[in-house]
């Protein structure tokens, strides 16, 4: 521990304060959002420090002044993002700041609201329509391989969405079918979770068990992630009754399980496919959680990306990169000169190849190995330098936050919930880059759901408000104050009002 610069304990410090008071924001539905980005940031860059040996091998691999100003960097960030997120969520969501966060009010008082749960329900018909359509899509392109899409721990793993690493023609639309197959994928889990309708949520699991496999059987994480955390997360804290430290154990052993599998990923994906790994050698808990992670090294990267400016090897590209990440979604097909994403950066990173003739060079890899996540931080700093770019990537943080505390103003309404719960957990795949590439589930969902709000299905219709229904109904703005139902009493002359369920004394 002695072997941190002062400006590693300045980050603790922020972190620690920034957590409490976004704690003390949770009612206004920025709390939890701020909650995942200084999660986020502990995670990739904090956590980065310890999991990787800070003292064995960064202290001997980049100059101490390197390492302070990355610290620098971080805090910076940090102080950025906690001043922002205020200002940007009254501008944000001017309209909604009257209401308390929804979310809090389903861990208090449960997941039984009759509005709710009937939005529950036309989302999975919606999800499952969805879901059936892709699933012939995919039938048309993999043919018989079909059985191995629903099972392919029993040897391998179609890919009914791939394409190059650069897109050609209207590859465009495979990614778009591969991102809403994901996004379906984790609603299925969330609607299991907290669906009190047994139809509904049976039929949810059974979905979430042939459709996870696709995903749990990949050699990405951060989809392994997004499909299930936001599942677990929400049974967790909205459904799972019992007291604090019996939902911090279930984590605990939903923890140890995960990564032990993400860990057998890491382990064996370079050898081949995951399904056949797993059918060979079998899965060993015990052997497994002793693997080192790759890719937790965000803090390694941004000293890595001070080194190159200290040297002039590499110079910020002033907005390019995030110009490169806006207009992603335009197919290749319309824009044949779309910039690509981090190619300049992977060049600096040494992946760059020699000719077009070697392996995923040329047209097929952008000239390129392979690109180099920058990290949340170091992405502003390869866009806008040392003292800007932490800046703005706090902005774009602290946007993002309102974002999400949107939907949980006004989490009643159709979808809002998983699209929620979705959003958190890509908060965390975030911290590898600010980029639409990872948002694009979240992207598709809020874009489908801002067409059903201006269409809005019949079925959508809210049922009756049941007054003994919960802690809020269709009636009632989310936050507005809990009335309860009185009856009166005649005692004597004159009539009092005695709330129910009180004993007469």
């Amino acid at each position: 521990m002695m072997v941190f610069p002062i400006s590693f304990w300045v980050v603790v410090g922020v972190l620690l304060a920034g957590g409490i008071w976004a704690i003390q924001r949770v009612k206004d539905g920025t709390g939890i959002p701020m909650l995942a980005v200084i999660g986020t940031v502990t995670a990739w860059y904090v956590g980065d420090a310890f999991y990787n040996d800070y003292a064995g091998l960064y202290m001997r691999e980049f100059d101490d002044d390197v390492l302070q100003n990355a610290w620098w960097e971080v805090t910076w960030f940090l102080v950025v993002f906690l001043a922002a997120v205020p200002y940007v969520h009254r501008w944000f969501n001017a309209r909604y700041l009257r209401q308390q966060s929804g979310v809090y009010q389903l861990a208090r008082f449960g997941v039984s609201q009759p509005v709710l749960q009937r939005q529950l329900d036309i989302l999975f018909i919606g999800c499952a329509s969805i879901y059936i359509i892709l699933v012939l899509v995919a039938a048309i392109r993999i043919k018989g391989e079909m059985f191995y899409f629903f099972f392919p721990y029993l040897g391998y793993k179609p890919e009914p969405w791939g394409r190059g690493r650069i897109g050609t023609g209207f590859d465009a639309a495979l990614s778009l079918a591969e991102y809403i197959q994901m996004m379906v994928a984790a609603v299925f889990g969330v609607l299991a979770a907290v669906s009190t309708n047994r139809r509904t949520r049976y039929l949810a699991l059974l979905l979430c068990v042939i459709a996870w496999p696709y995903y749990l059987f990949d050699r990405t994480r951060n989809t392994i992630l997004a499909v299930i955390l936001p599942a677990i997360l929400t049974w967790v804290f909205l459904r799972l009754r019992g007291s604090l430290l019996k939902k911090i154990a279930v984590l605990g052993v939903c923890y140890i399980l995960l990564n032990a599998w993400m860990a057998f990923i890491v382990e064996n994906r370079s050898n081949g496919s995951i399904a056949n790994a797993f059918k060979e050698k079998g899965f060993n808990l015990k052997k497994e959680s002793s693997v080192h992670h790759e890719g937790l090294n965000m803090y390694e990267e941004l000293c890595w990306i001070n080194t190159f400016i200290k040297k002039g090897t590499y110079n910020p590209n002033w907005g390019a990169r995030y110009f490169a990440e806006l207009v992603n979604p335009i197919p290749r097909a319309l824009w044949h000169g779309k910039p690509l994403i981090g190619i300049d950066y992977a060049i600096a990173r040494g992946q760059g190849v020699k000719n077009s003739n070697e392996a995923n060079g040329g047209n097929e890899g952008g000239g390129v190995y392979a690109t180099i996540s920058t990290g949340m931080i170091g992405q502003g700093v390869v866009n806008f330098g040392t003292i800007l770019g932490p800046a703005a990537a706090a902005l774009l943080m602290s946007f993002w936050v309102a974002v999400l505390a949107r939907q949980d103003l006004n989490i009643s309404k159709l979808g809002r919930l998983p699209l929620y719960a979705l959003g958190l957990i890509l908060t965390f795949n975030l911290g590898r880059d600010i980029t639409l590439i990872t948002l694009y589930p979240f992207v598709f969902g809020i874009a489908g759901l801002w067409w059903l709000d201006k269409h809005p299905p019949r079925l959508a219709n809210p049922p009756a408000p049941n007054p003994a229904g919960g802690s809020f109904n269709a009636t009632r703005p989310v936050g507005r104050p809990i009335q309860r139902r009185v009856r009166r009493v005649r005692i004597g002359p004159r009539q009092h009002v005695r709330p129910r369920g009180t004993r007469r004394s």
